[in-house]
């Protein structure tokens, strides 16, 4: 025979109830059932794949479905749970999803309410890092063309990372054995929910210095693709693009690869790699400014050489003082000879002319004349012999100037300084020890004189006697 069954309204508890047969609304059951489900079920973790997953809906809620092998659950995610998902949902995407289980009356269906969710399993963490990786590529936050040059030796270094791992212990120490510089530590998770945030903070805070750090170094040791994640963070990768500070990524291990890899401006296979290209090593540039230091000198030295060497052989091709004086000299005496014999002939026609006038002339006037002219004479020939004087002086001064000019400029005044020049037994002078040859007879002048001397061996070999 059939049985009878009552519902508590306020337990929902369902129980055999043969006596009583009273109806219930199709509501009261439903919310039963729903506070039944929601006790039992009050907060769950899933696994499942999406499924019908459109996008939010018009409302900003999100509604699709979680399904294994044999079942599928709908999900519902709110609009304020769904704009502060980290993750990015679609299709196909196997996840967790944590939330509690409830009914839906509408449908007479369950649901689970969602408020959170993060790939489960590599395969679904790699198939959304591919994905991120491809998004961000394409807006062009990895083009080498964005990237800054790293200082050759920066000032000041910013390090983000945890204060109490290996990773800054490694850092310092590298960097004070290749050339220590002033560091600035600021300290973050590495891992977990809060690692991104903090990373972006730590970036931007750098950037927003009035002094600015010279370098970044974003840095942690290695770990698991999900330890690792939160330098997938696409916030860390947009701070990291941004930065007016160049930055250095040292995430994980040199097999290890993030997407603040692709978007710093150099990226470093460890920690310590970081540190070393980061600063240059010390000692090596110090032997390397001797090298040059060294370099300059013998560049400097063969300069000076080659331009004695020059200067030498043009003193060669002057002119000596006394041939560049003979000809000055010879028209000055043959000047000064002739001038008393132009005198006298001037002043011969000067009494010719005189005659001649005189003839025509009174006694008296002609006297008076004669003496005036006379007088004329006379001045003038002292004028002209002042004026010849004067001129014969200043040639001499300007002769005897360039002689001690020239004579400053040829090869004595070295050899008065305690030189000397070697020459052949053809009179050619020698340059070097290594054109001498052995057995030679040579010439050696000195300011007061000249020896002559035989080589003892040749080739810039042995030694005079």
């Amino acid at each position: 025979m059939p049985t009878d069954f009552s519902i508590d309204p306020e337990t929902g508890e369902i129980r055999d109830s043969a006596s009583n047969l009273g109806e219930f609304t199709v509501s009261e059951i439903s919310q039963a059932l729903k506070r039944t489900i929601e006790d039992r079920f009050g907060f769950v973790r899933v696994r499942g794949e999406i499924s019908g997953y459109k996008g939010p809906h018009s409302s900003g809620h999100c509604y699709f479905s979680l399904k294994d092998e044999s079942a599928k659950i709908d999900a519902v995610i709110w609009r304020g749970t769904f704009n502060r998902l980290r993750g990015k949902l679609q299709e196909g995407l196997e996840v967790i999803a944590s939330g509690k289980i409830t009914s839906y009356p509408g449908k007479s269906s369950y649901q689970i309410i969602i408020e959170n969710v993060e790939p489960a399993g590599v395969g679904a963490l790699m198939a959304l890092l591919e994905e991120r990786r491809k998004k961000l590529a394409a807006e062009g936050l990895f083009d080498a063309a964005r990237k800054k040059p790293l200082p050759f030796l920066p000032e000041v270094i910013g390090v983000v990372t945890s204060p109490t791992g290996a990773v800054i212990r490694d850092i310092l120490h590298r960097l004070n054995d290749r050339f220590p510089r002033h560091v600035i530590v600021w300290p973050v998770h590495v891992q977990g929910e809060t690692a991104a945030g903090e990373v972006v903070a730590a970036i931007n805070g750098f950037n927003a210095m009035a002094k600015k750090p010279d370098l970044l170094i974003v840095a942690r040791g290695g770990g698991s693709l999900e330890d690792l994640w939160p330098f997938n963070d696409e916030t860390i990768v947009r701070a990291v693009a941004a930065s007016t500070i160049p930055v250095i990524s040292a995430i994980g291990h040199e097999t290890d690869t993030t997407l603040i890899d692709h978007a710093a401006d150099w990226r470093a296979p460890t920690p310590t790699a970081a540190a070393e290209r980061a600063v240059p090593v010390r000692a090596d540039l110090l032997a390397e400014m001797s090298s040059l230091e060294a370099r300059v000198r013998r560049a400097i030295a063969r300069v000076l050489q080659e331009r004695k060497l020059r200067l030498q052989s043009a003193s060669r091709a002057l002119p000596k003082p006394d041939d560049m004086l003979a000809f000055a000299r010879q028209r000055f005496d043959g000047a000064a000879s002739r001038l008393p014999g132009s005198l006298r002939a001037n002043l011969q026609r000067h009494d010719v002319s005189l005659a001649r006038v005189t003839g025509r002339l009174s006694a008296r006037p002609l006297r008076e004349r004669i003496v005036e002219r006379r007088r004329k004479i006379s001045d003038l020939t002292q004028r002209s012999r002042r004026a010849l004087l004067q001129l014969f002086s200043r040639r001499r001064d300007r002769f005897v100037a360039e002689a001690k000019l020239l004579q400053s400029m040829g090869y004595k005044s070295v050899l008065a300084r305690g030189f000397a020049v070697v020459r052949d037994d053809g009179g050619r002078m020698l340059h070097s020890a290594a054109s001498v040859k052995p057995a030679a007879k040579l010439s050696i002048e000195f300011a007061d004189g000249k020896v002559a001397a035989k080589a003892e061996g040749g080739g810039g070999q042995g030694s005079l006697f």
